[in-house]
């Protein structure tokens, strides 16, 4: 039985978190078939998984696994958030029945890189019982370009335009609200006890608790 897998899908990976859940008789799933922009996801899952499983015959894993993945990005400014693509990519091998649930990826390594000629990923799959994942951070002797990024572009300027406004909204609640001494949450009309010639206020709850 084999204790390593590897699987290259061409093109951009796709995130999960880019398509909406539908509602269904109280039921969410991710929309497919509909002749519409949201089967792309559907489409890319299901060829991770013919994928998987034409490069991988007759391999099934059924315990941990570590998992090294490598993605390689058309843009260096513009593709999708690395840490948000993992989702769609297991959810593929897992289709293909390669492995039977993510959840026994137990260690990954995300690495990330530029290729303008051939984006893909490149995921393999080593089995924990056979194989330790070692590594080191260490410091660079000659560092290299600082990359600098920036807010997503429907974002930029409303950020910190909205920032100052929203802290001054929150001291302004904090300020005109009374608070329990003890657990700070705002007290409501009725729902505390005072002492101290009115300077201090406890909730009936800590109130209780303290008797």
């Amino acid at each position: 039985m084999s204790d390593y897998a590897k699987v290259v899908v061409p093109g951009t990976p796709i995130s999960k978190s880019n398509f909406k859940m539908v509602s269904k008789e109280g039921r969410f799933f991710l929309p497919k078939n509909t002749g519409s922009y949201s089967d792309r996801y559907d489409v890319y899952e299901s060829t991770i998984a013919l994928l998987a499983r034409a490069q991988n015959p007759g391999i099934v894993f059924t315990d941990a696994l570590i998992a090294v993945l490598k993605v390689f990005y058309k843009s260096e400014k513009r593709h999708p958030d690395t840490n948000n693509i993992t989702k769609s990519i297991f959810d593929g091998i897992e289709k293909s029945g390669l492995i039977i649930n993510d959840a026994q990826v137990t260690r990954l390594v995300i690495e990330e890189y530029y290729d303008k000629e051939n984006p893909r990923f490149e995921l393999e799959l080593y089995k924990e019982s056979q194989f330790n994942l070692d590594f080191t951070v260490y410091r660079r002797e000659t560092p290299i370009e600082v990359k600098n990024y920036e807010p997503p572009a429907n974002t930029k300027g409303k950020i910190s335009n909205k920032l100052p406004a929203k802290k001054k909204a929150v001291e302004e609640d904090l300020k005109d609200k009374k608070r329990c001494e003890v657990c700070e949450k705002p007290l409501k009309n009725g729902n505390f006890i005072s002492g101290n010639g009115g300077r201090t206020l406890i909730c009936k709850d800590c109130f209780a608790k303290l008797r």
